[in-house]
């Protein structure tokens, strides 16, 4: 073991941001008497995150270059019989490839946020949420143990619930920071029942015993079903991870989590809380190896996420619900991949979205403010002239995401596709149509959106609501600016970032293909059954190099379904502008359907949670009041008070009374004992 990788500086990468979280926190809100001002709060919490992002890029280099690794126990909290509770981390490519990610881009949203939260009330508090978020996260994809990556995976839940409801003062916040905290309870209910058949089973904790008995767990089955446990193990991991990556059907909380601030939109939904999932499964390859049954659910629940929140992406409005059902359909695909048994494609796919997703919501929230808190893509058009860094950035991060050859995102999509292509599981046929067909719907919403706002007539001054905002919309962190003022580009701490995330966006997906998917670096961190599943091995003998990879893209079908899905958009919204409404006028029974998000919301608004109601309601009145308090407590005490009430007749207090009812009693007694014997022999006659 290398000795580059030691236990204190590796400390240091989750505390610093802590520290930073608990100094803004604490000192710089009321809560602490705010001692300290704004630019210490910031200062002290981007110092932090800069500190744990230096360190991370430092074992990045150490674990890829040095082959460095490190799983060791840092602290045992407590020993029950033979089970271990720990904290420990564990360090090789796919760790330090998630630390660098998450790092990277919370620092790029903690400078943005400098300008993007200038002037709201709660600047301090804010920034202690995303640094806390940071800490959580990092415990969460650094743990070598089931019990830490719970901890992690529920403290990025309630930081996100913090963040999501931020402005505590709005309906619309505290509806959505509530939905995605319930939603996602379903999951973790699912997750924390993996855990306990492991524990139960395998008896630890820890993921290295877990992988080193995974063989005997795949011989077991479920006690009392014909199930195997290693399936049902998988699938419980991977129901929290449906919670966790808003995988249809527990999608419902993500796209409402746009109530937050434009931030933390960045960094849930690009690099950290939503990805947490794929890490998570990508982490727990020996296990769902094992199981084919496991594999195909994944594939058919990517596959319908990646496809059908897509097309919801096609009639947003609101610029940063289109980049939301964005990330759901992109979450898809590395939800596919992984299905596929393509765990390394799709951690890939995970980091090159990471910066060319929060570069796409840094942007939108800097049309944001640049349109004077106009979030309808409506009524925005020919930006670019005013905007020229978020316009070309933006651009940028559009190509990425929809798969452009050379681009970041080309080199990860493309090879999710191959990868399904090659599956022989149940469901990939379907799985491999909705990626393909996803390729179209990308391109045609991700356009849609950039010729809307940065092309064609400028429409700011046409808004119908210029003057009373959308309960939607978020409170204007610059409410000093004019709403009928032209657009301005944003300040430079609004822009850096951008710059700093559209350089990954274009090359960080043609260096690391050829060492994350057939070199080295994710080689012990991730099992593949090469024999029965052999995707991965195909994709190997098919990759010539990322430069030869990108000339062939031109002229694979998603290339001209992507360049097909553009064309459209330009056509529809810059040449025959009149075009959608009357595809609209058409087809209202679809739009209405896409509108109401396939009433997946209503359903779960009147079948679930009624039926939770009527469900509970009936076991307080007829349960608890009806048969506990009722037949049970009440009804005991009035059947010993009538007993006392019948016997209280007997309790004259003559003497005589009691005389005569002992000689009664006296007389039954003989009669019985006489008359018993005598009764038993003629019963025998």
């Amino acid at each position: 073991m290398s000795q580059t990788l030691n236990a204190s500086t590796l400390l240091v990468v989750p505390l610093a941001p802590l520290a930073g979280a608990a100094l803004a926190g604490i000192f710089g809100t009321t809560f602490g008497g705010n001692w300290i001002g704004r630019r210490l709060s910031h200062t002290l919490c981007i110092l932090g995150v800069f500190v744990a992002f230096v360190i991370s890029a430092m074992t990045l280099k150490s674990v890829a270059v040095d082959g460095a690794r490190f799983n060791q126990t840092i602290y045992e909290w407590m020993v029950i019989g033979g089970l271990k509770m720990e904290v420990g981390f564990l360090v090789d490519g796919l760790t330090a490839m998630m630390m660098c990610v998450v790092t990277f881009v919370s620092l790029m949203v903690h400078i943005y946020t400098i300008g993007y939260m200038e002037e709201d009330d709660g600047y301090n508090r804010f920034f202690a949420y995303i640094s806390l978020f940071t800490f959580s996260m990092l415990m969460l994809v650094m743990s070598n143990n089931f019990l830490q990556l719970f901890f992690g995976w529920e403290a990025v839940g309630l930081v996100s619930y913090l963040l999501i409801g931020f402005w505590f003062n709005k309906p619309t916040a505290i509806f959505a920071n509530m939905k995605a905290f319930l939603v996602n309870r379903v999951g973790d209910f699912g997750f924390i029942l993996g855990i306990g058949l492991i524990v139960a089973f395998a008896g630890t904790l820890s993921y290295a015993e877990t992988f080193a008995k995974a063989g005997e767990l795949a011989k077991m089955t479920l006690p009392h079903t014909g199930w195997m446990l290693i399936t049902a193990i998988c699938i419980c991991l991977f129901v929290g991870a449906m919670g966790k990556s808003a995988q249809f059907p527990l999608h419902v909380w993500l796209p409402d989590s746009m109530e937050g601030p434009t931030p933390i939109s960045a960094l849930i939904h690009a690099a950290t809380m939503v990805t947490a999932g794929i890490f998570m499964v990508a982490r727990m390859s020996p296990l769902f190896e094992l199981s084919d049954v496991a594999l195909s659910f994944i594939l058919v629940v990517g596959a319908i996420t990646a496809l059908f929140m897509g097309f919801l992406g096609i009639i947003q409005n609101d610029i940063k619900r289109v980049v939301a059902y964005s990330t759901l359909s992109q979450l898809g695909y590395m939800t596919v991949a992984l299905g596929a048994s393509a765990y390394s494609v799709a951690v890939f796919h995970l980091m090159t979205h990471a910066f060319f997703k929060a570069l796409l919501f840094l942007a939108a929230g800097s049309v944001i403010i640049g349109m004077h808190h106009n979030q309808d893509i409506r009524w925005m058009g020919n930006v670019r002239k005013y905007m020229p860094i978020t316009w070309i950035t933006s651009l940028l991060g559009s190509l990425a995401l929809i798969g452009t050859p050379l681009f970041a995102g080309f080199y990860s999509k493309d090879s999710i596709i191959e990868a399904v292509h090659f599956s022989t599981l149940p469901g990939a046929g379907f799985a491999h149509f909705a990626v393909l067909a996803g390729v179209f719907v990308t391109a045609f919403y991700s356009f849609r959106m950039y010729f809307l706002v940065f092309h064609g007539k400028e429409r700011f001054d046409q808004n119908p609501d210029a003057h009373h905002h959308d309960a939607h919309d978020e409170p204007d962190p610059h409410h000093h600016h004019d709403d009928h003022g032209t657009p301005h580009e944003s300040p430079w701490v609004v822009t850096a970032p951008l710059l700093l995330l559209a350089f990954p966006s274009v090359v960080i997906g043609f260096l690391a293909i050829g060492p994350m998917l057939y070199g080295d670096l994710l080689k012990d961190s991730i099992f593949v059954n090469s024999e029965l599943h052999p995707a991965m091995a195909k994709l190997a003998a098919e990759f010539h190099g990322p430069a030869q990879m990108a000339l062939h893209g031109l002229m694979t079908a998603p290339f001209w379904l992507a360049l097909a899905g553009v064309v459209a958009a330009w056509y529809m919204y810059l040449v025959k502008p009149e075009l959608p409404a009357a595809i609209k006028a058409r087809v209202m029974p679809l739009y209405t359907l896409l509108d109401n998000k396939y009433y997946m919301d209503w359903f779960n608004e009147n079948v679930l949670a009624r039926g939770a109601r009527l469900l509970g309601l009936g076991l307080w009145k007829g349960g608890d009041q009806a048969i506990i308090d009722g037949a049970m407590v009440n009804g005991s005490a009035r059947g010993v008070a009538w007993v006392a009430g019948v016997v209280r007749w007997f309790q004259t207090g003559y003497i005589y009374h009691y005389a005569f009812a002992m000689i009664v009693g006296v007389f039954l007694l003989i009669t019985y004992f006489i008359s018993w014997p005598q009764l038993m022999e003629w019963v025998k006659r």
